[in-house]
């Protein structure tokens, strides 16, 4: 039974092609949405281009397929129409009944009346809008498209049980031939002893030759670190296999995302030399109360959302992980030469980067949209590696389930120059990783 389907404004902010998305139903839009959509079409972020985006498309519609204020055939089979309601705004729980808020969902409740009771859903990604509307009687959800719940996301581990000797001849020989079609291309597997339960190896799952592989996880460490448990050993082992063109990292506070993907992209750049520059990156968003405009010029005003950055990258020079650079300011040699470049993500639009490690630090507070402007940036030989934690999310404009890293860990996971892995133990403190489980 074809169903009404009333979008509220974020949802087509958060996705301009939402109106397509409702396969053969009918697509409500209030004008209400339409005029708050004109609010932000001026802006030069991602919300300024998808309210473009939208009105195009809308516009669109409307010269191939008649009048909005009728019903506009869709591709799907659906239709949509833009809903002018008949009567101002009269919810009885409203304090404000001509705030825009009210004005929609009193939309949503005169479509279902004039369609006769037909069955109608209102769709916002607010979540006090959806009680509001479930409290007065309205059927209400969530934009569900692009939304992978962080509790489901895979982590990027499968343990296999199988006979003891076939653990033997994988230590011995590197690899072991096995067909398994539950686990995805670069899969991270932990091989176990049937008999001997604490008898276990190491290994990542070769999609290609159908077989599963050793760690190249180096003796000494990686500039100076060595992993501490087995998600940060297979971590390391994608962050340096150059066939791998994207990894995602996820993990709570102090579980090693950041040093771990920033040693090895010295490793690859500075002392391997297969990679021009290693360039980090993170989303310029504040934690709680912003202090405001900051002096300075570019550098100046940049230096202290990079900051986290340049803490790690002390870290691993102090260690005399660099070689012969040593000093808690060695790095700055690199970031003069251009072997280092730590920018923001503002203006990386319209930008091509070959032969370059990238690290996108924070990629949480990124919206799927934002994720694909910075993957589609990557040149002929380049890396990117995700890191962030889905719990720590400062972007009011997404959530654990709608951020750009957790849909891209998704959305890539059966890919083969695609990698996940979820780094579930804090190695920072012993204070850190109380405080991260505790609060």
């Amino acid at each position: 039974m074809k169903k009404n389907y009333v979008l509220d404004t974020n949802v087509i902010l958060h996705d301009p092609r939402a109106i397509f998305k409702f396969e053969d139903n009918d697509v409500i839009i209030p004008i209400y949405v339409i005029e708050e959509v004109d609010q932000f079409k001026r802006e030069g972020s991602e919300r300024g281009r998808n309210a473009r985006q939208i009105a195009r498309l809308l516009d669109d519609l409307r010269e191939k397929g008649g009048s909005l204020a009728g019903r506009v055939t869709l591709e799907s089979g659906g239709t949509l129409r833009v809903a002018v309601p008949s009567t101002r705004p009269t919810l009885p729980s409203a304090i404000d009944n001509a705030a825009m808020d009210a004005a929609i969902l009193q939309c949503a409740f005169d479509a279902r009346e004039q369609d006769g009771g037909k069955p109608t859903v209102f769709v916002t990604m607010d979540t006090n809008l959806r009680i509001r509307a479930d409290a007065l009687g309205m059927a209400a959800e969530t934009y569900e498209n692009n939304r992978v719940e962080a509790e489901a996301l895979d982590t990027g581990i499968k343990e296999i049980d199988v006979p003891g000797g076939d653990i033997d001849n994988f230590f011995h020989e590197g690899r072991l031939p096995m067909t398994v079609e539950a686990i995805p291309p670069n899969g991270c597997v932990l091989l176990r002893d049937r008999a001997n339960p604490s008898h276990t190896a190491l290994g990542r799952y070769d999609a290609t030759k159908k077989e599963v592989i050793a760690l190249r996880t180096p003796r000494e460490g990686l500039m100076g670190v060595r992993p501490r448990n087995k998600e940060q050993s297979y971590a390391i082992d994608l962050l340096l296999d150059e066939n791998i063109r994207l990894v995602t990292l996820v993990g709570k506070a102090g579980t090693g995302k950041t040093l771990l993907a920033l040693a090895a992209g010295l490793r690859k750049t500075v002392e391997d030399g297969v990679y021009t520059r290693m360039l980090v990156s993170r989303p310029v968003m504040p934690l709680g109360r912003d202090i405001g405009f900051l002096p300075g010029d570019v550098d100046e005003k940049l230096n202290p959302w990079m900051q986290p950055i340049f803490d790690n990258l002390e870290f691993l020079f102090s260690t005399g992980a660099a070689g012969s650079r040593r000093g808690p300011r060695a790095y700055a040699d690199l970031l003069e030469s251009g072997q280092i470049q730590v920018e923001p993500l503002t203006y990386i639009r319209g930008r091509s980067l070959p032969q370059q490690y990238m690290i996108v630090d924070e990629a949480q507070n990124l919206t799927p949209h934002e994720v694909k402007t910075i993957i589609t940036r990557s040149g002929d030989g380049t890396k990117i590696v995700l890191t962030g934690d889905p719990g720590q999310i400062d972007n009011p404009y997404v959530d654990s389930a709608s951020n750009g890293l957790t849909v891209a860990a998704d959305k890539f996971r059966n890919e083969k120059l695609a990698a996940h892995i979820v780094l579930s133990k804090g190695e920072r403190s012993d204070l850190a990783e109380i405080a991260a489980n505790l609060l």
